[in-house]
C-alpha cells in the first residue's frame, strides 16, 4: 500500500455540540422539584462557529468547510467547519466531543425546609457509558486552513417574547444562563449544588493560550516494508488573531434591565451563564494567595442512598475501594491534598508498577483485555476519589496532569476532555434553591473540591478566590442541621442539577416544539418508508417529551411545498400547496403549528392518510432547501425541533447539488469530496441556531446524496444525522426494523430546548478547541437548541501556564437548558485530577481509550482540511511519537523489541482499528455517504460506542453458560470472555457473536455444533440455515434463551438499533465480518504485526 508523506501530527480540530433533553416552563414548586426522565438520547457532536442572523448569514467560501475540522472563532466572517478553535492565541488545534446520553429519572423529594433548597433524585434510565474526553494534543500550530486576521463575526441575535436582544458589545462580559457540565452516570460521584444571588455574576478572566511547537510528522506504514526517509514536517498556518468586539457573544446581546422588583435582569446568555473567557474579574477583595495549601474542604459525608450515584467501574490492580462512591450513611473527614496525600491511598498497590511495566509488543501477543477496558482511576486520595466524576460522562485522556506545556510535549500525548453531559442517568441529584452559590470571579459552580476556610468563606478550585458563603447556604436540607455547609449535597456531589430562578432565563421557557418535514417525491414513496414513520409517530404520539404546552407540525414536498392546517374545527386536515418555491411564504401560519393535545385527532387523522397521499405521484424532484426555510420561517418565533427525512439528492431550488461520487475513484484520496459542494445548509444551520431551532435529518438512501453538504444542517444546529443506507421496505426489510426502533427512541428520549454550554478549568490550564455537534457562541460557550442524551462532546486543552504549587486542578461543566416541562435547569459536572512533574507519571495515568477516541476526531478534521491521507498518516505518527518519547525518556534500560508502558500496551492496536475503519480506511469498500456518515458518528459518539465501532468485541457463544452471568431485573446474562480479532482465534466448531457497535455478525462454523444450530437457530442441520437469517427464534431451550438474553443485552446498552446478521461460509456478508478482524491483513491495510514492526522501525530510527 503506497504511503503518502507524512502529515504534522497536530488535527485542526472542529466545535460541534451534543443535543440534549431540556424541557422549559415555570417551576411549580420553588422548593422542591424533581427531574424527570425520558428513554435514551442520541448524542451528536460538533461545533459551529460564530451564529448568523436568521436573514443575513455571513458568506463563506463554498467548500470550506471541516467535516468535522476545527474552527477558528477568529475567522468571524466565515462560516467555519464543525470543529472550533477558541479565539486565543495559537494552540495546537486538536479537538473532539463525545456524545452523552440521558433519560427518564425518577426522583426522591425532599420536605421543603425554610429558604434552603430541596434536593431530589433523578435518574434517566437507558444505561450508557459517557464519551472518555480527548485530550488536547498536536504537534503543528494551528490548522493551515485557517486563515489568520481579524474577522468579525455575525451572529443570530436571540429572539425573546418576539423581539430580538439588542446586540451587545463583547466589552462588557455577558454571562451565559449556566455553566454546563456532562452529568455523571449512575456510578458517577456525588454532585455539588453552587447558588448565586440574583444579580451577582461578574465573568471569569480567561487565559491566553500558548501556541504548542511544530513537530516533524514520521511516515506511515508502507505495505511492504517502512520508508527509509521520513516525510518533511508540514506547519501549519499562522494563528488567529482577531478582536472579539463583534463577536457572538456580544450580538447576543448582553444588556441587561432593571425588573419591577429593582433586580437586574440579564439579557444574554453570556450575562446569565457568567465566565466567559473574555469575562472581566467582578471588583471585590483581592484573592488571597494563590500559593494555598489545596485542602480540599472539611468533612463530606456522603448523600443518603437516595442521591447516591453508583460506584463507577473498577480498573485492574486498583482496590475496590477508590472506585466506589461512599456509601449513604459513612461520614469521613476530608484530608488536604498534599503530595503525601496524591499516592496514600495507592501505597503498596501493584497499580503504580503494573501501569509503568514496560510490555513487548512484539513478543506479548494477548494483551486484549478479556472483558471491557475500564477508565483508569485517578491517583488521588481515596476520600477524594470517592467524590470524583463519573468517567462515563467527564473523562480526561491524561489522569495524571503534566504541571507544564513543556512537559506535555515532551509526552507527545494529547490532552483533552471527554464529555457526556446529558447522559441518561439512574440517580441525578436536583436541588431547588432560590439562590446558586457560585464563585463571584470565575463562576464556578461550587463543587465537592472547593476548600471551607471556615463555615463563612470558601475558596474556589478553579480560581482561588475566596468567596462568602451565603447565609441561605448554612442550612443542610438533607441533614437538616444548621452550620454545615460543607456537608450540603452540593459539596457531596461531582454530578448534581439546578432548577434555575428566573434570572437564567432570557425569555419565558419555551413550548416544547415538533416539525416533521417529509420528502413525498416518486423515489421516497416508492422506498415506504413513509407507512413506517407514521405508524411509528402514532404509536409515541402520547409519549413525545413535553407538556400541556407541546405543539406539532407537518410539512410535505416534492417539487413544490405541502402545508397541513390542523385549525380547530376542521372535520380533516387540509393541504396548502405553496409552488413557489424561490420565494417561500408560509400559509396560514397560526393553524400550521398546533397544541398536540387540543388537535390529537385531527394529527392522527393526517398521519393514517399521508402515506396514501403520495402513492400515485410522478413527480421525481426534491425541493429540499425551500422546504428546509420554510421549516425555519415557521419555527423562528418559538424554537424547538425540525426532523427532516430525505430520499435523495436535492434538485431543484436553493440548495439543489449535484453528484460528486465517482464509484470508480473512491480509493484517491485526493478526489474525496469529504467538504460541502455549497454553504447554503451551514448558513441556514446557524440561522436556525439563532432562534432555538435544531434540525435532525433522516437519510434513507441508495444513491449519493452528498451527506457532506446535507449534513451541515444537523451539524451547526446541534442535530442528529441518522442514515440507512439502501432503505426499501421490501428489499431491505432489516432496515425497517432498525428505523422503527431508533425512531421510537428519537421520539421518545428526553430532550432539552434553547440550550447552552460551557466548560471551565483551574487557572493555568486552557481550553481551545471544541468537537461536536453546534455552534460556539462567544468563544466558549456552546450553543445547543436541542440537547439530547446520546450526545458526546470534546475538548482540546494546553498547559497556558504553569501548574506550580497545585496538587490537584478541577475541570467543570454546566449545561443550561430548558426541560420538556417547561423548567430551566443547570447540570454540572465536575472533575478533580492531579498534577505530576515527571514524564513517567504521565505515561502511568494514560487513558488510551480516550486518547484513541480524541485522535479520532482530530483525525476527521484533518480529513477534511487537508486530505485523508494526511489524517491516516497523524494517527500512525501519534503512536510512533509517543511510543519514541517513552523509549528515550522513560525507559532506563534499552531492551530490543516494541517496548510500550502498560498503560498505552493497547494504543497500536486501536490506531490501527482506526485505520481500518470506514472513516479513515483506503480502498473502494467504502461509499461517500457512508464515509461521510462514519465520520459525523465519531464526532458525535459518546466514547463508549465509537470504541465499539473502532475495534469491535468478539464473543464465543455456542459454549454460553450462568458462570459469571450478570443477574438484571430476574434475567441471567452470560459474560462470555472478549476475543482477539483474528481469524485465527475462529474454530469451524464453533459460533461467534461479533459486536461492533452499529451491527451484530453471529458467524457460524461450518462444524458447529448440532445443539446450536437445533436449540438455538430452530433448523435440523447447517445446510438449512437460511441466507438472509437475521433474527433468532424464540426457543424454550437453555441455549436460546442464554443466547437472546446476552444479544438484548448487548443492544440495551445503547441509543441505535443494531441489525443482527446471521451469517455462514458462504454468505455474501462474510467479508464485511472479516473486515472487522483487526489483527489480519487485508487488500489495502497493514497486519497488526506487520504494523507493529513498521511502528518499531520508526521509533528506533
Amino acid at each position: 500500500m503506497a504511503q503518502p508523506a507524512r502529515p504534522p501530527a497536530g488535527y485542526p480540530s472542529q466545535n460541534g455540540a451534543g443535543q440534549q433533553p431540556y424541557s422549559n416552563g415555570p417551576v411549580q414548586n420553588q422548593l422542591m422539584h424533581s427531574s424527570d426522565g425520558q428513554g435514551y438520547s442520541p448524542s451528536v457532536p460538533g461545533s459551529y462557529s460564530h451564529q448568523t442572523p436568521a436573514k443575513a448569514p455571513p458568506h463563506q467560501s463554498s467548500g470550506r468547510y471541516n467535516y468535522s475540522g476545527s474552527q477558528n472563532v477568529s475567522q468571524l466572517n466565515s462560516y467555519q467547519g464543525p470543529g472550533q478553535t477558541l479565539n486565543r492565541p495559537p494552540v495546537a488545534p486538536f479537538s473532539g466531543s463525545p456524545v452523552q446520553q440521558t433519560g427518564p429519572v425518577p426522583q426522591v423529594l425532599l420536605p421543603a425546609l425554610q429558604n434552603s433548597a430541596a434536593i431530589s433524585s433523578a435518574g434517566s434510565f437507558p444505561p450508557g457509558a459517557s464519551p472518555p474526553v480527548l485530550s488536547n494534543w498536536q504537534y503543528s500550530q494551528t490548522p493551515a486552513s485557517q486563515p489568520a486576521g481579524s474577522q468579525t463575526s455575525h451572529l443570530a441575535q436571540v429572539t425573546g417574547t418576539g423581539s430580538a436582544q439588542p446586540p451587545s458589545s463583547l466589552s462588557g462580559n455577558t454571562n451565559p444562563p449556566g455553566t454546563y457540565q456532562y452529568a455523571a452516570s449512575p456510578g458517577g460521584p456525588p454532585l455539588q449544588n453552587s447558588y448565586m444571588k440574583p444579580g451577582s455574576a461578574p465573568p471569569p478572566v480567561t487565559q491566553p493560550l500558548t501556541p504548542l511547537h511544530p513537530r516533524p510528522p514520521l511516515g506511515p506504514p508502507p505495505v511492504a516494508g517502512p520508508p527509509l526517509i521520513r516525510p518533511s514536517t508540514l506547519i501549519a498556518g499562522p494563528p488567529n488573531t482577531q478582536p472579539l468586539l463583534n463577536s457572538a457573544a456580544n450580538r447576543e446581546g448582553d444588556a441587561t434591565s432593571a425588573a419591577s422588583d429593582g433586580s437586574v435582569v440579564q439579557n444574554s446568555y453570556d450575562a446569565i451563564e457568567g465566565g466567559g473567557l473574555m469575562a472581566t474579574p467582578h471588583p471585590s477583595p483581592a484573592p488571597p494567595n494563590l500559593k494555598m495549601n489545596r485542602s480540599v474542604g472539611y468533612s463530606y459525608p456522603t448523600l443518603p442512598p437516595g442521591y447516591q450515584n453508583t460506584s463507577p467501574p473498577g480498573a485492574p490492580g486498583m482496590q475496590a475501594s477508590a472506585l466506589q462512591y461512599p456509601d449513604g450513611s459513612k461520614h469521613f473527614h476530608q484530608p488536604a491534598l498534599g503530595t503525601n496525600h496524591l499516592t496514600a491511598s495507592m501505597g503498596g498497590l501493584s497499580l503504580q508498577q503494573e501501569g509503568l511495566r514496560p510490555v513487548n509488543l512484539l513478543q506479548e501477543r494477548n494483551i486484549l483485555p478479556t472483558t471491557l477496558l475500564k477508565a483508569p482511576v485517578p491517583n488521588l486520595h481515596e476520600d477524594i476519589q470517592k467524590l470524583n466524576c463519573n468517567p462515563e460522562l467527564f473523562r480526561c485522556t491524561l489522569t495524571n496532569i503534566p504541571q507544564t506545556q513543556a512537559l506535555l510535549n515532551k509526552a507527545k500525548l494529547p490532552l483533552g476532555l471527554l464529555l457526556h453531559p446529558f447522559k441518561d442517568l439512574s440517580q441525578l441529584p436536583v436541588v431547588t434553591s432560590s439562590t446558586i452559590v457560585r464563585c463571584r470571579s470565575c463562576r464556578t459552580y461550587i463543587n465537592p473540591f472547593v476548600s471551607f476556610l471556615d463555615q463563612r468563606r470558601w475558596k474556589c478550585n478553579l480560581c482561588y478566590r475566596v468567596n462568602d458563603v451565603p447565609e441561605e447556604f448554612m442550612y443542610n436540607p438533607v441533614t437538616r442541621v444548621y452550620g454545615e455547609p460543607h456537608k450540603r449535597p452540593e459539596v457531596q456531589n461531582a454530578t448534581i442539577e439546578f432548577m434555575a430562578p428566573s434570572e437564567y432565563m432570557l425569555r419565558p421557557p419555551q413550548p416544547p416544539v415538533y416539525l416533521f418535514v417529509f420528502d413525498v417525491s416518486h423515489n421516497a414513496i416508492e422506498t415506504g418508508y413513509l407507512n413506517t414513520v407514521c405508524q411509528t409517530l402514532l404509536d409515541n404520539l402520547d409519549l413525545l417529551p413535553g407538556n400541556t404546552r407541546t405543539k406539532i407540525g407537518f410539512i410535505t414536498f416534492d417539487s413544490t411545498i405541502h402545508f397541513y392546517s390542523l385549525q380547530e374545527g376542521l372535520s380533516q386536515p387540509q393541504m396548502l400547496i405553496v409552488s413557489d418555491i424561490e420565494d417561500v411564504f408560509i400559509p396560514m401560519p397560526e393553524n400550521l403549528l398546533v397544541n398536540l393535545n387540543e388537535n390529537k385527532e385531527l394529527i392522527q387523522d393526517l398521519l393514517k392518510t399521508l402515506p396514501q397521499m403520495f402513492t400515485k405521484s410522478l413527480e421525481t424532484q426534491s425541493a429540499l432547501g425551500p422546504a428546509l426555510q420554510a421549516a425555519f420561517k415557521l419555527m423562528s418565533p418559538t424554537g424547538g425541533r425540525i426532523s427532516v427525512f430525505q430520499t435523495q439528492l436535492p434538485s431543484v431550488g436553493t440548495g439543489a447539488l449535484k453528484s460528486r461520487e465517482e464509484p470508480n475513484q473512491r480509493a484517491t484520496a485526493k478526489d474525496i469530496h469529504l467538504t460541502p459542494s455549497t454553504d447554503f445548509y451551514k448558513k441556514l444551520a446557524l440561522d436556525c441556531s439563532g432562534q432555538q431551532v435544531a434540525v435532525d435529518l433522516f437519510l434513507l438512501s441508495g444513491q449519493y446524496s452528498d451527506l457532506a453538504s446535507l449534513g451541515c444542517i444537523s451539524r451547526y444546529s446541534a442535530g442528529s444525522v441518522y442514515y440507512y443506507q439502501s432503505y426499501h421496505h421490501k428489499h431491505n426489510p432489516v432496515q425497517v426494523e432498525k428505523l422503527q426502533k431508533e425512531l421510537k427512541r428519537y421520539l421518545t428520549r428526553k430532550i432539552g430546548f434553547e440550550a447552552v454550554m460551557r466548560i471551565r478549568c483551574t487557572k493555568g490550564l486552557s481550553i481551545h478547541t471544541f468537537h461536536g455537534n453546534f455552534f460556539v457562541r462567544s468563544t466558549d460557550l456552546l450553543s445547543l437548541p436541542n440537547v439530547n442524551p446520546d450526545a458526546g462532546y470534546a475538548v482540546q486543552m494546553s498547559v497556558e501556564e504553569s501548574l506550580t504549587d497545585m496538587q490537584v486542578v478541577s475541570f467543570q461543566s454546566a449545561l443550561l437548558y430548558t426541560s420538556s416541562k417547561g423548567e430551566r435547569r443547570i447540570r454540572v459536572h465536575t472533575m478533580c485530577l492531579p498534577v505530576v512533574t515527571s514524564l513517567s507519571d504521565i505515561y502511568l495515568g494514560a487513558d488510551v481509550q480516550a486518547i484513541t477516541g480524541l485522535l479520532a476526531n482530530m483525525a476527521v478534521d484533518r480529513s477534511v482540511s487537508a486530505t485523508l491521507s494526511d489524517a491516516r498518516d497523524a494517527l500512525v505518527n501519534a503512536v510512533i511519537d509517543s511510543l519514541s518519547a517513552y523509549r528515550s525518556s522513560v525507559l532506563s534500560i534499552q531492551q530490543p523489541g516494541l517496548m510500550a508502558p502498560y498503560s498505552l500496551r493497547l494504543f497500536p492496536l486501536y490506531v490501527l482499528a482506526l485505520l481500518k475503519q470506514k472513516a479513515f480506511q483506503t480502498g473502494t469498500n467504502a461509499r461517500l455517504d457512508e464515509r461521510i456518515f462514519t465520520m459525523c458518528q465519531v464526532k458525535n459518539q459518546p466514547l463508549v460506542y465509537l470504541m465499539l465501532m473502532t475495534h469491535p468485541s468478539l464473543y464465543r457463544v455456542d459454549n454460553l453458560t450462568d458462570e459469571g452471568a450478570l443477574n438484571i431485573n430476574d434475567r441471567t446474562i452470560p459474560q462470555p470472555p472478549i476475543l482477539q480479532l483474528s481469524v485465527e482465534k475462529l474454530s469451524r466448531d464453533g459460533a461467534y457473536l461479533m459486536d461492533a457497535g452499529s451491527v451484530l455478525f453471529l458467524w457460524v462454523g461450518k462444524n458447529c455444533g448440532q445443539s446450536f444450530i437445533s436449540q438455538v437457530l430452530g433448523v435440523p442441520n447447517y445446510g438449512s440455515v437460511p441466507q438472509n437469517m437475521t433474527h433468532l427464534p424464540e426457543l424454550e431451550t437453555a441455549e436460546s434463551i442464554r443466547t437472546i438474553a446476552f444479544i438484548s443485552w448487548l443492544r440495551e446498552q445503547r441509543p441505535f438499533f443494531p441489525i443482527l446478521y446471521i451469517i455462514k461460509d458462504d454468505s455474501p456478508l462474510k467479508s464485511s465480518f472479516l473486515q472487522n478482524m483487526i489483527e489480519d491483513r487485508t487488500e489495502s491495510a497493514l497486519s497488526y504485526y506487520e504494523f507493529l514492526l513498521h511502528i518499531q522501525q520508526q521509533v528506533n530510527k
